[in-house]
């Protein structure tokens, strides 16, 4: 999804990104009751009460309730950033001191050809003094802060992370100062049920288990034919019937005026004969 290098001082490592995440949602489309089409979504302004196209369609910042400033192209291009090909490290941190809020998308950073020596030196450089970078790039043409790790398998991983006014503080929640008691039994039966709930981080053991039931239940439905169409050929054939008979009325008005004409003509003739 993007091809660059990693800014390492004076060093460029050479990388490819990679999406290292997919969702597995089980997905639903909204179809109409009584015939099972799919509903589409249209761009529609409610005043004009008509669809819109796109070129039709500008942008606009609401500073107030129904108050709009309005940007056209050219003006959101002269600010937009353009399209990075370089993750810059501006500064190496312990792990631990980032909060995981932090944390927004993952992706895997591969070596180019060129830039395997490069690539290595990095992740070793990282894995021995047990560091991470912070880095800034543009993805989407977007100013993006990062953090590069190493992973398993020897693997550079870049993380976005959320700027910190965007991460919201938590002096609002309530309840987070209330005063109570806990006494000393309560705390240590609560330390060793931690303890005994302890174990190493297996991730293929969790599963999803809502997706798996609504996996089953789709299989279910197919295998016993419980699938339904939309009556997209019926819709044709109305259509070519709706078809045949507005050109059956068409040539019906057509002759009826040929009519009208003739029979205006042969008028006209005789008037001329009298006279």
């Amino acid at each position: 999804m993007w091809k660059g290098s990693i800014s390492f001082g004076l060093v460029n490592v050479p990388v490819r990104m990679f999406a290292a995440t997919e969702s597995k949602d089980v997905k639903f489309r909204y179809l109409h009751k009584e015939c099972k089409t799919p509903i589409q979504y249209t761009r529609t302004c409610p005043r004009c009460n008509r669809p819109v196209e796109w070129d039709e369609i500008v942008r606009g910042f609401e500073y107030a309730p129904d108050q709009y400033v309005v940007f056209d192209p050219d003006e959101l291009s002269a600010v937009q950033r353009k399209r990075s090909q370089t993750i810059d490290i501006v500064d190496f941190v312990e792990l631990t001191e980032i909060d995981p809020v932090y944390y927004d998308k993952t992706y895997y950073l591969a070596p180019e050809t060129a830039g395997v020596k490069a690539y290595r030196l990095l992740e070793q450089a990282m894995g021995q003094t047990h560091k991470i970078a912070i880095a800034k790039t543009v993805l989407r043409n977007r100013e993006t802060l990062a953090c590069i790790r190493t992973g398993p398998n020897s693997v550079i991983i870049m993380e976005t992370l959320y700027w910190p006014d965007e991460v919201r503080g938590v002096e609002e929640l309530p309840n987070l100062r209330a005063e109570t008691q806990i006494t000393a039994q309560e705390l240590t039966m609560a330390v060793t049920l931690i303890e005994q709930m302890s174990t190493s981080f297996q991730p293929e053991k969790y599963v999803d288990e809502h997706r798996a039931e609504l996996e089953q239940l789709i299989e279910r439905k197919v295998a016993n034919d419980h699938v339904t169409q939309p009556p997209a050929a019926a819709a044709r054939a109305d259509n070519i019937v709706d078809l045949m008979q507005a050109l059956q009325e068409s040539l019906n008005q057509k002759q009826a005026a040929s009519s009208k004409k003739k029979a205006a003509a042969s008028t006209r003739r005789r008037t001329k004969k009298t006279s």
